[in-house]
């Protein structure tokens, strides 16, 4: 599996698409901005200005049941916000 694991792709993200060229990214918890602006690069053929990173923390989930409450939390992930060069763009939808 590359370093890349899945586009985020939500209105907040799109909407900094749209004005200000950002995409965010799911990407491997060990990755740093070198390896992540290569990848975006070789991926999509645009060129990355700047990469920031963030790990998501995770979230507690409950739930009750009849057998009574299941305590749990989902997975943090990190994720990655690419800034390309003004005039590329990244078309998440070209290959649906």
């Amino acid at each position: 599996m590359g370093i890349i694991i899945k586009p985020i792709v939500t209105e907040k993200m799109t909407q900094l698409g749209d004005k200000l060229n950002r995409y965010g990214f799911r990407v491997q918890k060990d990755a740093n901005k070198i390896e992540i602006k290569q990848a975006v690069e070789a991926m999509y053929d645009v060129t990355v200005e700047e990469v920031n990173t963030l790990v998501v923390a995770p979230k507690k989930k409950s739930r009750f049941t009849k057998s009574g409450a299941i305590q749990g939390k989902t997975s943090a992930y990190k994720k990655a916000i690419i800034t390309v060069k003004e005039g590329d763009k990244i078309d998440f939808y070209s290959n649906i």
